[in-house]
């Protein structure tokens, strides 16, 4: 196949490469499109054969876009296919159709009953389970980083790291209240601290932190942009409103948030920051979720063994046997405005 990784944003990036390596491991063409407002954020060196210019994508003729956002131009060639920016269905939009994709790859059977039931009323799109490509890293590499935060453990004299990762939309994130919390937490004697920031944060409240984090010799503000590291070296996880909850909460350990709005709360959550210290000590101790914990998994994402980018590539080769490559994607008038105004219109 001749694939693209539409990448609008830069949380794309962690999403697409292990999708990358597999198929290029498969010998398919891939082409990353990349616009020039992000394109200094890519961190991936290498062979990598990248662009930022539609008129580009659009002579490359692809057979499949593979798209973690919310749109993608209606006039490419190709299977137009959702795989999604996270997993917190309860978001506003997570289940909103906006008939863009032909093909929509979910995390797991949670996902896919909400979005069989929305393809049978829109008949436009197809629904194929298969995992999420950004996990795959989750299951592997994991003897490197727990080695890595044991060093940093021993170093700091400490016993336990703890991974802050709040959202970053006002309406939701805690990082604003929670900054004297987390900081009192980071004051016992068995406890590190690792924060790390959405990239849509608050530049004001980042540095806010940064700057309460050079005080103090326990507590990190990471800067690298894939979180997927920080999950498998924390021993528990403190957040909010977000996705981040359920990827941590895949590799069965315990999570507090403070005054998440998720659907499903099969964790403990609290409905202010205040007390965030008592809470995470009960759940280090007790872990009272841990089997609600488990049935998160078999809902959300219950493939462990790292090959759901595999399954995304065949599950799309199988959508084009069924149905062929489509030329464009037909959409009304206004969906068409929206793209054309966001993308440009389609090149000559």
């Amino acid at each position: 196949m001749r694939v693209v990784l539409f990448c609008a944003n830069p949380y794309a990036f962690g999403i697409m490469k292990p999708l990358h390596d597999a198929l290029v491991r498969l010998q398919h063409t891939v082409l990353w499109y990349i616009p020039e407002k992000i394109a200094s954020q890519f961190p991936f060196a290498g062979t990598f054969t990248v662009t930022d210019s539609m008129k580009d994508v659009y002579g490359f003729k692809s057979d499949a876009i593979f798209v973690p956002g919310n749109e993608v131009p209606h006039y490419l060639r190709g299977v137009k296919v959702q795989i999604f920016h996270g997993l917190a269905g309860e978001k506003q939009g997570h289940f909103r159709i906006r008939n863009y994709f032909d093909l929509y790859l979910t995390q797991g059977p949670y996902f896919t009953e909400r979005f069989e039931q929305l393809a049978k009323k829109h008949r436009d799109f197809t629904v194929m389970e298969t995992g999420w490509s950004k996990l795959d890293p989750l299951y592997q590499n994991h003897e490197a980083y727990r080695q890595e935060r044991d060093r940093l453990l021993s170093e700091s004299g400490r016993e336990k790291l703890i991974l802050y990762a709040p959202t970053f939309s006002p309406s939701l994130t805690s990082a604003v209240t929670a900054q004297k919390e987390i900081f009192h937490l980071a004051s016992q004697d068995d406890i590190y601290v690792m924060i790390k920031f959405h990239d849509l944060m608050d530049t004001q409240v980042v540095n806010e932190y940064k700057t309460a984090a050079k005080q103090v010799d326990n507590v990190s503000v990471v800067e690298d942009r894939n979180i997927l590291k920080y999950l498998i070296m924390a021993d528990m996880m403190i957040s909010d409103t977000s996705s981040v909850v359920y990827e941590f909460i895949l590799l069965n350990k315990p999570v507090v948030t403070i005054r998440s709005t998720a659907e499903t709360i099969n964790w403990r959550d609290i409905p202010a920051a205040e007390g965030l210290t008592d809470a995470v000590r009960h759940e280090l101790t007790h872990d009272e979720f841990r089997n609600a914990r488990l049935n998160t998994i078999r809902m959300y994402h219950p493939y462990t063994d790292g090959k759901s980018s595999e399954r995304m590539i065949e599950a799309t080769q199988q959508y084009i046997e069924r149905f062929g490559v489509p030329e464009k994607r037909k959409l009304n008038l206004y969906r068409r405005y929206k793209i054309n105004k966001m993308f440009g219109s389609k090149p000559d």
